[in-house]
């Protein structure tokens, strides 16, 4: 198995129910600054008509997580499913991970003493197969589920839309899959022109191949 989300991100009203909804359910401590998960905004205009993107982000679980390869007491690694995890009894706070980490996804927890980043709630995963962000989420922005499952909703999802990763260039293989609007308009202005677009049958070599190499990194629990 191998966990992943694709975000609808065109639906999402900024409504914050995600963030709530992940610090009450993982004991995330308050604070702007403390954040497993949050909405990017994006302002602009095209011909004089402003505009306004929203994007949900969280720690993308790369397949190459750099956060990984840093870590001088493996604090940081790969957990079961390829998620991401902090074991924060080894976290010795030398922050190389959230310099290594090209989205921003980790904090420091002042109660923890330790790093902490999202980990797809993975302990609620076998009851209720979602996360609380996508459980709590309005407008169905969110879709979790296992890249390995072909049966899937989350893969019948993405081999019936494009989509695209965020920070594409840093070359970790991310795992939040940002599907490509279906309002042409909407997508044009809120996709990067360096952005490349993938279909599922594009993306699936790569994958297959970058999972072959670290798999054998992930833990069983």
């Amino acid at each position: 198995m191998n966990y992943a989300m694709a975000l609808d991100y065109q639906n999402c009203i900024n409504c914050k129910a995600c963030e709530i909804a992940c610090k009450e359910e993982n004991g995330v401590q308050l604070g702007a600054d403390k954040q497993r998960i949050w909405i990017g905004v994006v302002e602009g205009e095209v011909f004089g008509k402003p505009f306004t993107n929203f994007y949900p982000s969280q720690c993308n679980h790369c397949l190459d997580a750099p956060c990984v390869d840093v870590c001088p007491t493996n604090a940081s690694h790969f957990s079961k499913g390829g998620i991401v995890k902090v074991d924060p009894h080894k976290c010795i706070l030398c922050k190389g991970c959230m310099e290594a980490c090209p989205y921003d996804a980790r904090f420091v927890d002042d109660t923890m003493v330790a790093v902490d980043k999202c980990t797809f709630c993975d302990h609620r995963i076998e009851e209720t197969g979602m996360t609380a962000c996508q459980a709590t989420c309005p407008t169905k922005v969110r879709m979790f589920g296992d890249l390995d499952d072909e049966n899937s909703d989350l893969v019948k999802l993405l081999k019936a839309r494009k989509f695209f990763f965020q920070k594409e260039k840093e070359k970790t293989l991310p795992k939040l899959f940002y599907l490509v609007p279906e309002d042409e308009a909407y997508a044009k202005q809120s996709i990067s022109h360096s952005a490349t677009i993938h279909t599922w049958e594009s993306f699936k070599p790569l994958y297959d191949t970058v999972k072959a190499r670290r798999s054998k990194q992930w833990k069983n629990a």
